[in-house]
């Protein structure tokens, strides 16, 4: 399914954490770490507002494709043509849908999402363009904004054991809450090839149920002292984090980190790299609870030698993505879970005396799948033969998508309500998102 007004260009080890959180963090004195704040809003939220919908909730799964992959040899191929480079188009299980050769598998699963192949932003700077792509706003020196997941979060609390917003293999940019508050900011773990270092305890129990009485009996009622003077209630945000975070601790929802226990044949579909294995358990972190899972992978910055590092960089993203669509649909998540796979920018239709592509954030592409999203069908278009001197090279694009309408369908998949106005910490007014949802791509 066409829907961009043309035809589309190709029809003619948790190990590492980025931030560690340590056992001491848990339950030291000072015990405000993030993940807790996290978790302890979660229970504040239900608190207020009674028994959680029993449905499971709308959740997302951001694929993270750090430093910006060349649309030309990923979604919107041009082969044959100036600007086509050394890649091939080939047919999908979508149809009239052609994609580049370097993703074989996901070309199969193709009737399973859409492509948007007409975004356009106006940042060229990694830094600003990830920034501009995850909140859809571009950077401001007065306030921060929330990232995707951190919306989803903020608007629709749901109550587990684990954290809510997670974020794999994080790279340099990992989603934050922004003005939400950084309860809201991703937790963030390495490869999941290992179990979550600090999470279990390293004495015999008798020894441990001495630290925990110490916990209570001295840190906790030193920090109640002078904060509740003038309250009658007798329990702290910092007691209901602390006891959050020794609920995880001994949760078996910290199982859904650890892939291991996976079938070989599962694990090996997925692709025996880091990211393979986090697509893989961001499937099992929604099951126990996770709302927004973003796994990064990175290597698309290709100035040089593009050809190259794109084939590199899609020889992992290409059974990971295929395999996290399959296992979504034959699990019955692929309704609740929306897919979200793109990177910051695109990369130039030229290509420089290196081999390379450049920074292009005219007309690149992102792949979006599930939560009502239509399946097999594109949006947007880009030339196959552009005016590379133009000083508008949108004109060479069909149905432009803006960086805030993107950022709104992605809302409107999720439930969110994009046009929904909030204050920030200082009283400001702001919208979720100043952009429009495309109508077209969301089913009715």
């Amino acid at each position: 399914m066409n829907l961009s007004g043309k035809a589309s260009a190709a029809t003619p080890s948790l190990c590492d954490y980025a931030a560690h959180f340590s056992r001491r963090t848990l339950l030291g004195a000072g015990a405000s770490g993030l993940m807790m704040s996290q978790i302890a809003h979660a229970l504040a939220m239900a608190d207020e507002k009674g028994v959680t919908d029993p449905k499971r909730p709308l959740s997302v799964i951001l694929l993270w494709l750090e430093g910006g992959p060349s649309q030309l040899e990923t979604f919107d191929p041009h082969p044959g043509t100036a600007i086509g480079g050394d890649v091939k188009a080939i047919p999908t299980s979508a149809r009239n849908i052609q994609i580049a050769d370097t993703l074989p598998r996901v070309a199969e699963q193709m009737h399973l999402a859409s492509l948007v192949r007409s975004v356009t932003s106006k940042e060229g700077d990694h830094q600003r363009a990830v920034y501009n792509i995850k909140t859809g706003y571009r950077p401001a020196t007065t306030i921060v904004h929330p990232s995707i997941g951190a919306a989803l979060c903020h608007s629709s609390p749901s109550l587990s054991d684990i954290p809510r917003h997670i974020s794999i293999v994080p790279g340099g940019s990992p989603g934050r809450g922004g003005y939400l508050g950084a309860a809201f900011d991703a937790f963030k773990i390495g490869d999941p090839a290992g179990k979550v270092p600090d999470i279990r305890r390293r004495v015999d129990e008798d020894r441990y149920e001495r630290r925990l009485d110490d916990l209570y009996d001295v840190v906790e009622s030193e920090f109640r002292r002078g904060r509740l003077a003038n309250l009658e209630k007798e329990r702290t945000l910092h007691t209901t984090a602390t006891d959050a975070a020794l609920k995880m601790m001994s949760s078996d929802q910290l199982d859904a980190f650890d892939v291991s226990s996976e079938p070989k044949d599962v694990l090996s579909r997925f692709g025996d790299h880091a990211f393979g294995r986090g697509c893989l358990a961001a499937t099992r972190l929604l099951d126990a609870g996770a709302r927004c899972v973003e796994v990064t992978l990175s290597g698309w910055d290709s100035h040089i030698n593009n050809h190259s590092l794109q084939s590199s960089a899609c020889e992992k993203l290409d059974p990971a993505l295929a395999s996290l669509l399959e296992r979504l649909k034959e699990r019955d998540m692929l309704e609740t879970t929306l897919v979200v796979c793109g990177g910051e920018f695109g990369r130039t239709p030229s290509i420089n005396p290196g081999g390379g592509r450049d920074h292009w954030p005219h007309g690149f592409s992102t792949l979006l799948a599930g939560c009502g999203i239509r399946g097999g069908a594109v949006y947007g278009g880009t030339s196959p033969d552009p005016r590379l001197d133009s000083s508008k090279p949108t004109d060479d694009i069909t149905n432009v998508v803006a960086v805030a309408d993107l950022h709104a369908t992605i809302l409107s998949a999720l439930g969110v309500p994009y046009d929904e106005e909030l204050y920030t910490n200082v009283g400001r007014p702001i919208f979720r998102s100043e952009g429009k949802p495309i109508d077209a791509l969301l089913s009715s």
